[in-house]
This record gives C-alpha cells, sequence and structure tokens, in this order.
C-alpha cells in the first residue's frame, strides 16, 4: 500500500498552541511559508489546516502558502454550513487549478459558534444528513456539468462548475476527508467520503472501526471506489526511548499545571472525543506506547492521544497502523518547525515503502 504523510498547521490566532513557543508573527505569512517549505523539503506531503471560527479562513490560507510553493499539497480543513456547497466547489476547483491539482479538502460536521456565521444548529442526524448532501453536491459538481441537484438542505439548478477539476490518475477530484465516530457519521463516510480519518485510538479499535466501516459500505451500497483510512495523531518522537518517555510525562505534567483537565466538560457530547477521554480511564499508556494522559488533562480532543518513543518505536507502531489498513497519516508534534524537520529527517525513512 502507498502510505501519505502530512503534517498539521494549526492556522491560531492566539500564539502558543499546544506548547508552541509563543511569537509575535507565530501565524504571519512568512512563518506559515516557513512551515510549508520545511514540509515540501523534509520529505512530507503537505499539511492539514485547522479550521473553526475565530480562526484564520482556510481556503484563504491554502491559497497563500501553495503560490509560495511547489509542492506543498493543502489539506484545507472547512464546514457545511459556513460554505454553500457551490460556492465550495467553484472556489476549490480554482484553487486546484492553479495549483496543478494539489488540493485535498477534510470536511467537518463537529459543533462550532454557528450563529457568529448564520449558521443554525440542528441535531446530529440533521448536521449528518446536510454533510452527506454536501459531499455528494460537491463532487457532482466537480465531476459533471448542467448539475441540477433537489436535496432537503441544498439545491442547484443547471450547475456547471469552471474552471472544470481536470482528472489525474487515481485522483478524479480533490480528495474529500472526513472524520466522526457516531452511528450517523460513519453512515456518511460508509457512502460518500474518500477518506475516513480516525483519531488516535489503540489498534483494536480502529481495526473494529475499518471493519464496520467496510461493512456499511456493502450495506449501503457505497457508489465510489472503496473508502481508504486516515490517523490523526501526535507523535512524540525523541532520540531514544528513555528520552521520549521523560520528556512526554514532563509536557503532561506542565499542561496538569497550566489548566488540569480543561475542556473536558464542554467537549462530551462528541462521540469522537468521547473515545479518546475514555481511554485515559483505561490506563496512561495503551498498546505499546499509545500515550493516554495528554488527553486527561488537555481535553478529548484530534492529536490528544501520542505514538511515544525512539524512530524505532514509532515507526513500528505506524507500520501497525498501516497493516490494520491506514494509508494517510496527519502526524504533529511541537515546536511544529523543528518537528518538521526532526521526523521529516528521523522517522519518515524509516515507513518508507
Amino acid at each position: 500500500m502507498s502510505l501519505e504523510f502530512l503534517w498539521y498547521i494549526p492556522n491560531q490566532v492566539t500564539p502558543g498552541h499546544r506548547g508552541e513557543p509563543v511569537t509575535a508573527d507565530h501565524n504571519s505569512l512568512d512563518t506559515l511559508t516557513a512551515h510549508a517549505r520545511a514540509l515540501e523539503d523534509n520529505g512530507w506531503t503537505g499539511a492539514l489546516l485547522g479550521t473553526g471560527w475565530g480562526r484564520p479562513d482556510t481556503l484563504t490560507v491554502a491559497t497563500a502558502l501553495a503560490a509560495r510553493t511547489e509542492t506543498f499539497e493543502p489539506l484545507i480543513a472547512i464546514r457545511p454550513g459556513y460554505w454553500r456547497p457551490a460556492n465550495f466547489a467553484s472556489a476549490a476547483a480554482t484553487l486546484d487549478h492553479l495549483t496543478g491539482g494539489r488540493v485535498r479538502v477534510n470536511i467537518v460536521s463537529g459543533k462550532d459558534d454557528l450563529g457568529a456565521y448564520g449558521d443554525a444548529e440542528g441535531d446530529q442526524a440533521d448536521r449528518y444528513a446536510r454533510t452527506a448532501e454536501f459531499l455528494r453536491l460537491v463532487r457532482l459538481l466537480w465531476t459533471r456539468e448542467r448539475v441540477t441537484f433537489r436535496g432537503e438542505h441544498f439545491q442547484v439548478t443547471d450547475s456547471t462548475v469552471t474552471p472544470r477539476i481536470s482528472p489525474r490518475p487515481g485522483r478524479p477530484h480533490p480528495t474529500l476527508y472526513f472524520g466522526g465516530a457516531s452511528a450517523a457519521a460513519e453512515r456518511v463516510a460508509a457512502t460518500e467520503a474518500d477518506v475516513q480519518l480516525f483519531w488516535g485510538e489503540p489498534l483494536a479499535g480502529v481495526a473494529e472501526r475499518i471493519d464496520r466501516l467496510r461493512t456499511l459500505s456493502a450495506e449501503f451500497g457505497r457508489e465510489h471506489p472503496p473508502l481508504e483510512f486516515g490517523l490523526r495523531i501526535t507523535t512524540f518522537v525523541r532520540d531514544t526511548t528513555e528520552q521520549a518517555w521523560a520528556e512526554a510525562e514532563a509536557r503532561v505534567a506542565e499542561m496538569a499545571r497550566a489548566g488540569g483537565p480543561r475542556q473536558a466538560a464542554d467537549r462530551r457530547t462528541a462521540v469522537g472525543q468521547q473515545r479518546l477521554l475514555d481511554l485515559a480511564a483505561r490506563g496512561d499508556v495503551l498498546d505499546d506506547n499509545l500515550y493516554t494522559a495528554p488527553g486527561r488533562v488537555g481535553g478529548g480532543g484530534a492529536a490528544t492521544t501520542w505514538l511515544v518513543g525512539s524512530p524505532e518505536d514509532v515507526a513500528k507502531s505506524l507500520r501497525r497502523y498501516r497493516d490494520l489498513g491506514i494509508t494517510h497519516f496527519v502526524l504533529s508534534d511541537t515546536p511544529y518547525l523543528r518537528e518538521i524537520e526532526r521526523q521529516g529527517r528521523d522517522l519518515l525513512p524509516l515507513l518508507a515503502d
């Protein structure tokens, strides 16, 4: 299986994200470009750009970084409701055209400050039904002309997006990533997404979810190529196993001193976040080196479980996820720029096909 390795650019107005040094220019174009160019120079395909109201617009950031790089592929996180599907399909197609096919898209359905940008709160079933329609319609607009669509949430009449997406071998259009652990989310992934992106759960849990999603794809009559799978996780890599664990435990202790179990209480409505929070109750370390304690003190969100160890330790763990069927990896650690270079040098060569 061909593996792809992406990084993470937090896209935050507030500095100091997850231990990143606090600097006045942390989110400047020059700083973000330095990260994107370092990714190009150190063997990474691209990076996920984080999204949410109160953060810079991801498509704008992706456009700026693509203009300053040659091969960097932005995985652009966006939210249905913030974007209408035809508007987004057109904007993304334009950027894909200008970059020679470097656009990837991550659809996010989790809760946000919806009222701030004029969206409305629906129940979970309604939210994911809208996401399914969004994915279906965007794909249609990228692959067909004169599209007429009448859904419960979105409608277009005689719509053709220009410029047209240029199909490439194995890539008829920008890859559509999607996350979510609820039953409603899994139905969307099984039927409409290209890549289901998991958070860092133990191997047995990931294997169970992959099996269930493959079964759902068959039950619901998936019309697209087989669903692929990805992993979003922190990789805490140091020269030796002992050094990695000493520094990881020190960082968690500092996180606890700085704020304790912040965000955990108000995040428990999301199934995926709850799954990560629940892992800490099973033990601080699961499998060989999956460190769950960061979620206990930092809240149950993406990348709050860590794979800790030497390059060889972490590569071994990532290969075990690969053996389950994971082919897309979105890794990160802070300081971001230092770790882009360290892990590109020390970790990625151990994972080469």
